[in-house]
């Protein structure tokens, strides 16, 4: 019998590939990349950045929920932004999203993402309960 567990949150729209929203082993839980599609699945990507980081976030948020996770207890986040240009807005928005923690982080420009989004962004964290 295999420790991972997948893990899927009803708050976020279902994989639309072969891949898990996250999995989790032992008190580790790995979050995919989240785009910025609202829970109904409808597209954000015609939005301002802002309105798709926060979705983004968001998601990331719901799926850590259903892990028995937090912000809290994020260690480590890579998000991909479509140009160097939304670094500043990203990294306001996201402390707010975090507040006074600071989880490691990378922050990685790239030419283009699915759907036309600009913002993807995944999340390493600690699992402190059944999701």
């Amino acid at each position: 019998m295999s420790e991972i567990k997948t893990i899927l949150s009803p708050e976020v729209p279902a994989p639309a590939g072969h891949y898990s929203q996250a999995v989790a082993y032992k008190d580790l839980v790995f979050v995919s990349g989240q785009l910025a599609p609202r829970p109904d699945g409808s597209h954000t990507a015609a939005e301002p950045f802002g309105v798709q980081a926060r979705q983004a976030l968001a998601n990331l948020l719901a799926v850590l929920a259903a892990a028995g996770s937090g912000p809290g207890d994020v260690l480590k986040v890579t998000a991909y932004l479509v140009g160097g240009g939304h670094w500043p807005e990203f990294n306001a928005i996201y402390a707010e999203v975090f507040g006074e923690h600071r989880p490691a982080r990378a922050v990685v420009p790239v030419p283009e993402l699915h759907y036309g989004y600009l913002i993807e962004i995944e999340a390493v964290a600690i699992r402190r309960g059944e999701g």
